[in-house]
């Protein structure tokens, strides 16, 4: 992501209750993973949740950017 897709989602998510429940959602997956991804070992149940939360932040994350994708410049031609 880059600083003005930020700056996008800092202006939107003040009035976008879906964007701001999803950067949420999307910063308690990231920390959990890294939880996770500190650990030495995890169980077949430990990394079938992993599969299951990495799926669910690029669910989220697809979600933002179409959400976001309407509010960005025009290229210049």
């Amino acid at each position: 992501m880059n600083t003005s897709d930020l700056v996008i989602i800092q202006d939107l998510s003040a009035s976008n209750r879906e964007l701001g429940r999803l950067l949420e959602k999307h910063r308690a997956y990231e920390r959990e993973l890294e939880f996770m991804a500190r650990r030495k070992w995890l169980s077949s149940n430990e990394q079938s949740e992993r599969q299951r939360l990495k799926r669910l932040k690029l669910r989220g994350r697809d979600r933002i950017e179409s959400i976001i994708a309407p509010h960005r410049p025009s290229p210049s031609a």
